[in-house]
């Protein structure tokens, strides 16, 4: 079982994947709902702090390199897409635009989305951080009824 639990861990804390993909994987496993749960926050929280602070360095380190242009213009992009959405907002509702950008577990909003906008946006480091785990909790609160529910439903 502790090996589930550290795929579970590290699956979560995979770009793109995140908890979205480490919930599920942790109900095919069959593993306790709220240990899933727990684990599957904490690994998608433990990459935040360091896409908040080498975000902008890695990409423009990035985009002068051949083989990673291409990717650090894209993780640009995206990162600027998502913080134009968040700079919509007024100042004082960015940080909860922030959380339910990450909260609403569909694809391209998670917590490595939303740090890498809001480090593009030089935004308030603990005040994104806050966002990120009450984003990641409510995803994951998401993901869990979702997954738990449908393998309840099915076996």
């Amino acid at each position: 079982m502790l090996g589930q639990f550290l795929i579970v861990l590290f699956v979560s804390m995979l770009p793109l994947v995140e908890l979205r993909g480490a919930i599920p994987i942790a109900a095919g496993f069959g593993l306790p709902e709220i240990p899933a749960l727990l684990i599957a926050i904490i690994g998608n929280l433990i990459p935040m702090p360091l896409v908040f602070i080498f975000a902008q360095s890695f990409l423009e380190w990035g985009s002068q390199r051949k083989y990673l242009h291409k990717f650090c213009k894209w993780l640009t992009q995206k990162g600027h897409r998502a913080g134009k959405k968040l700079q919509d907002r007024n100042s004082a509702s960015v940080y909860f635009a922030l959380m339910l950008f990450v909260g609403i577990p569909i694809p391209g909003t998670g917590a490595w989305t939303g740090t890498l906008a809001a480090s593009l946006l030089n935004l308030d480091f603990k005040k994104t951080m806050t966002a990120m785990i009450f984003g990641t909790l409510m995803a994951g609160l998401i993901m869990l009824a979702v997954s738990f529910g449908l393998i309840e439903l099915i076996f």
